[in-house]
Order: C-alpha cells, then sequence, then structure tokens
C-alpha cells in the first residue's frame, strides 16, 4: 500500500513539473491566439522503438501504422438498436442527412460520405471523416449537427467510438443473462449491454440486469446519466474498486445464494496508447512505466472477475493499449493459476468483417531507460519491484501453446481507420482453484425491507457468503439517499392503482422510494432481480443509483383522485400494465402535443375531444398506433404522459424527446444557432424561475432537464468532471456536470 502511494505522488510531482493540464485540450483551438501553445509533435522515439522490437505490427505495414496513429480519428456514432425507433433513426439519417452532406465541401475540403461498420448488425453504427470542429462550427452542417446533439441527450444516439463498440458484441449477451461492468464509467459500453437486455421491447422486465461499476465516484455519476438515458428498470450503478468488488447474494427459494454473473466486462484501467489519434498528449508521456505499474492492477481485477462468473460464463477482458504487458501477460496469467478452470474462446467467426490481428505469444519487457529483460531470472534484485513475473511470457512451450493465445484479438489503427484496442474472451469451464469448496447455503426469513443500520452477528447467522473484508469499507465522495421498497400494504399504492387501473400483474413490490421519513415524491421502479439483489446486499455495497422513476407526486393531483401522476422516463415500462386514462391520438394531434405549450381541447381531432369530455381531471396516457396504410405518417407507436385540464390538453414530455418525435414525423425543428444561443444565455435562476411558473405542479426533476440537456452531447470516453449539486424539492439531491468541464463534444448549441 506504502508504495503505490509513494508512486501516486511521484506522478502528480511530475505531472506538476510538465506543461499546464490543459495543454492537451489547447492544442488547436487557440492556435490563433498570441502565446498560445505550441502543437505537440507526434513523435515519441521510445515508442517507436519498442513496437517495432514487438513486432505487433505486420512486416511492411509500420509506415501505414504510424501515419494513422498521425491523423485523427472519425467521428463514430452508434444507433440505439433496441428501441422501435432505431429504424425511423437509420432512415432518418441516410435518406435526409446524409443525402445532404452529398458534395459538400468545407473549409475546401470535400465531406466524405458517412459509412457503416461493416462489422456491426443492422446498419447501427457509423463513422465519418467530419471533426467535431467541423461539426459545431460549419453553417452547412448545422442541422446535422444538431440533429446529433438532440438525438444523443434523449438516448437514441450514442457518440462512442468504433473499437469500444466490440467487447459488448462479443458477450453474446442475452436477455435473462445477469451482468457486471466491472470498469464501467463513461458508461458507453454499459449502455451496450442495457440495449441488449432490452431486445424485445415487449418484455418490460427481462429477467436479467446489469450492474455497473466504477472505483471513481465522481465518474459514477457521469455513467448514471449515461445509464437514465436508456429508461431501464434493470440497470445498478455501485461505486467499488473493481480489484475487491464485493460478492452479493440473492434469495433463491427462501435460500441465501452467492450471486454469480453469467457476463462481466472487464474492460481495464490502461495506458491508452490505442487512444493516441484522439488523445494526443499520449505522444510526449508515453513510457513503457505506464504497463509496468498497471498490469498488476489489470490483473487483480480480471481475477475478481473470473471468481465472480458463473460456470459456463463469458468474460471479456479489453484494454485501449497495444501493449503486450497489459494483455497478452495478463491473460496468461489469468490461464496459468486458473490451471484449466478458463479458456480463451475462439471468436474469428464472430463479427464478420471486423479486421484484426491474432494475439502474440512472445514479447519481452522494457524499462523506461530503453533496458530489455527476455526472462524473469534476468531481472536485477533493485528492478524486481518494477517488474513482476506475470508480465513475462510462458517458457513451457507445451501450457504456451494449450493456451491459445492466438485467439486475443488486437485491432490496428491502419486496418479499418480505428483506434488500437485488445479483447480477450474467456469462458469459465470450472469453479477457480481456490475457490473449490462451494459457499454455505442456508435458509432465512424473506424480509420486505433492508435494515438500514445492518447488524454485523445477525448478518453471520444468516449466512453471509465469501472471505470477510479485511477492513471497513470506506465511503468515498457523497452519502446516497436510501432505497426503501414500499410495503405492500402501504396506502400510498391503493389510489394509484385504482386512478389508473392497474393490472392485477403488476408488480407493485418493486415501487421504491428514496426516502424513509416524510412526504414521498417520487416513485421508482426496478425488476424483481434487482430488487432481490437490492434487499439482500444494502449493507455490503454503496449504491449510487438504480430504478427509473414512473410516477412524480403532483401539488394538486389529489383532487383529482390520485396525488401522482406519470412520469415520461418509465411511461414504456409502465405502459402494459394500464388499463385505465388512456387516449388514442391521430398523428395530427400528437403535432400539437409537441409543438404547443398547453393547447384547448378545440384544437384536437374531434375524436380526441370525445374521449376526454367524459375522463375526469388529471394525468393521462396519450398513445399513438401508426397506421400500415399511411406510408408517409410515422411508422413507430409513441407513448406520451400527458395532463388533461378542464379546457385543455397537454403532454409532460422533456425537450428533447419532443424534438426526437416531431423530427420523425418530418416536423422541420431546426433553430438558428444564434437563436439557440440567446436562449442558453440565460442564467440558471431565470431558468428556475420559469419552471417554478409552469403549471399543473410538474415536479423540479422533469423541470431541470432544461439545464443539464446540453450535458450528454459533452460526454467523451475519458471525461472526468466534478459533478454540480442541485438541491431537489424532496429533500434529495441531483447532479449534472456543467459544459465548461467537459473535455470533448459534438459541439456547444
Amino acid at each position: 500500500m506504502g508504495r503505490r502511494a509513494r508512486d501516486r505522488r511521484r506522478q502528480q510531482q511530475q505531472r506538476q513539473e510538465r506543461e499546464p493540464p490543459s495543454l492537451t485540450v489547447s492544442v488547436g483551438r487557440f492556435q490563433g491566439w498570441a502565446g498560445g501553445y505550441p502543437e505537440i509533435v507526434k513523435e515519441n522515439e521510445l515508442f517507436e522503438r519498442y513496437y517495432r522490437e514487438l513486432g505487433i505490427v505486420p512486416a511492411g505495414e509500420w509506415d501505414d501504422f504510424m501515419a494513422a496513429l498521425r491523423e485523427p480519428l472519425p467521428a463514430t456514432l452508434r444507433i440505439t438498436g433496441y428501441r422501435s425507433h432505431a429504424k425511423e433513426i437509420l432512415h432518418c439519417l441516410k435518406e435526409k442527412y446524409f443525402r445532404e452532406l452529398q458534395d459538400l465541401e468545407v473549409d475546401g475540403q470535400k465531406v466524405e460520405m458517412p459509412q457503416s461498420l461493416s462489422w456491426y448488425p443492422e446498419e447501427l453504427a457509423w463513422h465519418t471523416n467530419l471533426s467535431r470542429k467541423i461539426l459545431r462550427k460549419s453553417p452547412q452542417l448545422e442541422k446535422f449537427h444538431q440533429f446529433l446533439v438532440s438525438e444523443t441527450e434523449c438516448g437514441n444516439i450514442s457518440r462512442q467510438e468504433a473499437v469500444s463498440m466490440i467487447p459488448p458484441l462479443l458477450l453474446n449477451v442475452n436477455p435473462h443473462h445477469k451482468i457486471l461492468d466491472m470498469c464501467a464509467a463513461p458508461g458507453s459500453k454499459t449502455a451496450q449491454l442495457i440495449e441488449m437486455l432490452h431486445a424485445d421491447m415487449n418484455v418490460p422486465f427481462p429477467k436479467g440486469f446489469v450492474i455497473a461499476n466504477d472505483v471513481d465516484n465522481k465518474r459514477c455519476y457521469l455513467l448514471v446519466h449515461q445509464a437514465k438515458r436508456l429508461n431501464s428498470p434493470c440497470i445498478m450503478v455501485v461505486n467499488h474498486d473493481a480489484s475487491s468488488i464485493p460478492n452479493l447474494q440473492i434469495d433463491v427459494d427462501g435460500r441465501k445464494e452467492v450471486l454469480f454473473y453469467d457476463r462481466i466486462l472487464c474492460d481495464v484501467p490502461c495506458s491508452g496508447d490505442g487512444t493516441m489519434r484522439k488523445n494526443i498528449d499520449v505522444w510526449k508521456k508515453w513510457t513503457t512505466q505506464n504497463s509496468l505499474q498497471l498490469h498488476g492492477l489489470q490483473l487483480r481485477i480480471a481475477t475478481r472477475g473470473v471468481e465472480q462468473l458463473a460456470e459456463g460464463g463469458r468474460m471479456v477482458y479489453s484494454t485501449c493499449s497495444l501493449n503486450p504487458i497489459e494483455n497478452e501477460a495478463v491473460i496468461a496469467s489469468l490461464l496459468e493459476k486458473s490451471q484449466g478452470a478458463l479458456e480463451l474462446a475462439d471468436v474469428s467467426s464472430e463479427l464478420p468483417g471486423l479486421k484484426r490481428m491474432p494475439g502474440i505469444t512472445n514479447w519481452k519487457v522494457m524499462l523506461k531507460d530503453g533496458q530489455w529483460f527476455e526472462e524473469w531470472k534476468d531481472v536485477p534484485s533493485n528492478r524486481q519491484t518494477q517488474i513482476r513475473p506475470t508480465m513475462f511470457p510462458i517458457k513451457d512451450e507445451e501450457k504456451l501453446k494449450a493456451m491459445n493465445l492466438e485467439r486475443c484479438l488486437r485491432i490496428l489503427p491502419h486496418h479499418q481507420n480505428t483506434g488500437g484496442f485488445f479483447v480477450a474472451v474467456l469462458i469459465k469451464k470450472s469453479p477457480m482453484p481456490w475457490n473449490k469448496r462451494q459457499p454455505k447455503v442456508t435458509s432465512f426469513k424473506r424480509k420486505m425491507q433492508e435494515p438500514q443500520n445492518s447488524d454485523t452477528e445477525q448478518s453471520k447467522k444468516e449466512g453471509v457468503c465469501g472471505p470477510p473484508p479485511s477492513k471497513k469499507m470506506k465511503l468515498f465522495g457523497f452519502k446516497e439517499d436510501p432505497f426503501v421498497f414500499l410495503p405492500e400494504d402501504d396506502p400510498l399504492f391503493l389510489p394509484i392503482q385504482k386512478f389508473y387501473a392497474l393490472d392485477p400483474s403488476f408488480p407493485k413490490m418493486n415501487l421504491l422510494t428514496r426516502t424513509q421519513e416524510g412526504k414521498k415524491r417520487q416513485l421508482y421502479m426496478v425488476s424483481k432481480e434487482l430488487r432481490n439483489v437490492l434487499l439482500n446486499n444494502s449493507e455490503k455495497m454503496k449504491v449510487i443509483n438504480t430504478g427509473i422513476k414512473v410516477w412524480s407526486r403532483n401539488s394538486d393531483g389529489e383532487q383529482f383522485g390520485c396525488a401522482f401522476r406519470l412520469a415520461q422516463e418509465g411511461i414504456y415500462t409502465l405502459y402494459p400494465f394500464i388499463h385505465a386514462r388512456i387516449i388514442n391520438v391521430c398523428i395530427e394531434d400528437v403535432k400539437i402535443l409537441l409543438t404547443q405549450e398547453n393547447p384547448f381541447l378545440s384544437k384536437f381531432s374531434s375524436e380526441t375531444q370525445k374521449k376526454v369530455k367524459d375522463m375526469a381531471m388529471g394525468s393521462i396516457v396519450l398513445k399513438y398506433d401508426p397506421d400500415p396504410e399511411k406510408r408517409d405518417d410515422l411508422q413507430c407507436p409513441i407513448v406520451l404522459c400527458g395532463w388533461q385540464g378542464k379546457t385543455s390538453l397537454r403532454a409532460f414530455v422533456p425537450k428533447n424527446e419532443r424534438l426526437h418525435y416531431l423530427r420523425m414525423m418530418g416536423v422541420e425543428v431546426f433553430k438558428a444557432k444564434r437563436k439557440e444561443e440567446e436562449s442558453e444565455s440565460k442564467t440558471e435562476e431565470e431558468v428556475q424561475h420559469r419552471l417554478a411558473q409552469t403549471e399543473e405542479g410538474m415536479d423540479v426533476e422533469d423541470k431541470e432537464c432544461d439545464l443539464v440537456t446540453k450535458m450528454e452531447a459533452e460526454i467523451g470516453e475519458e471525461s472526468s468532471p466534478s459533478p454540480v449539486e442541485v438541491g431537489r424539492r424532496d429533500g434529495g439531491t441531483t447532479w449534472f456536470l456543467p459544459l465548461r468541464f467537459c473535455s470533448w463534444r459534438w459541439g456547444v448549441l
């Protein structure tokens, strides 16, 4: 522990002695300024010497490899695949925005047409040579840019590096799988996993779930914001050191059993030399010392992952590094100590069209001074704290052959215009040698709710599995509100059930709140499986967030028969259980609802007016079903939350979701950048004041999307900004990230 602390202090001192940390961001942005930072030279002699010697680049391709590393990384995007709107978005992209790019020149350079990634299913991933700067600044691309920003904010599109999309695809996730994402922030891969769980939109509660973990408390809130865009009741964000993430328990037929995961994504921290095309400061800072320092942590995280993997389960280990010390050396060490419990999967037939290099079986270790070592026995004693035996390849030829390290795959930048990446897929055939003895299983009495102050002795009596922690778990960052499930006889639920005529199969036991005392302002919902995890592990894990909001308290609602109105975030989950207060509307009605703030009933179709005439005031569901005979109309269903007043009908839908639906219906929603910037110049106080005046008692959480709508477009793969605290009416805390701290962006509108 002392050595790691010294290493951290030394690294901090070295960073302070170097150029200012804003150097990377400043390059290219302020070159016109007098006294701006100089351009970083994309040269590193040690890097070239190291990788030339290792021979990971095929003969004759070195110049192409280096030339690709010096070129900017193409912008890539992924369409959220599980939603019914995916085909509509793809059609909109191809037929409208991509066609507008034909024969377009920006700054004298012809814009290349975006291309789909051949290996990504169903044309849902695309890359383009448009840089972020061009997207932000070119008037010709303003409409396309606003489309990307808005669709990103409401979760229909994700900016994600192409190679980052590979690990979730190779996990082969099914909706019933229990998944652990060990190092999840900022969350682009987590979003893919959530999509795979919801492959069938007709199933509101898949049996599987995703537990997304990150050691950095601040980045956990970034992860929450990414995951929340997908509105899933099957995601939980936790805050732990991945190398010692605790064993969890679940209730299986009245018994406590250890939770083993069907799929684990182990995308470990790495030196990142595969990201040189977007992180240009790596050119200057790269040294072999980075890999030597990270190897041990990577091996510990991977080991902890396979310990928690179910037999027959699949774990994907990945890094954005090309270095075998962080890649093949970790996998070889893991395979060796597994004693046959693990095997590398052959994925050569998966993702056809993806160009890849096989893993290597022979490599050497180099210090930052350029000194090479081929075997552990050659390492002098004074270097054995920096270099470990597990960094070297296995010398036993028979063992080495049995490992099949060539089944690993390495992505080189020049092969398909991407970043560099490494992936290995591991299958668990039997328990790890040190876990051969099965954990004890004991009966216990099912609880309605986990107590907030758990008794350690009682936990032992109830059969808490796994070795005891070596020390008390430290809680970093901000203290979270509790997760309290509604008791079965809670009087709060009966008016809701009656008002919306909820189906008897509605899983009311899965409803939770974030407060133990006082008036409950929000009701959230998780799947049955996540409820099981929460109830049995509240004392073991630090949960940052889980569940989706399904109902919000309305200050005027009680006089209408129900104190809670529907929340748009959870409407697609709730809708299958609601049998009352549903109004089917035509496409013209939808356009009115989404373009006017509080339209009078007289503006709607006569059919809609008849339906609402005899309906009591309050929260309603507005449903649009496409007419297959009208092919020019939107061909996917829409479910909106609304409110029926005395003389008006309105939709409670966030701004960017409104824009999304309108685009899909062919309504022009483009606003000139100048006007948009003028509206964005309002102070936060002005926005909050305006929101406070909104009628019908909308909740603060619904309104604050106007304050944070720009955030998602700003999220990058490496960004780690600090959250800003905003008080909520219910006494809780909401976190969002101000634009000025974000490290990359599609661009500020």
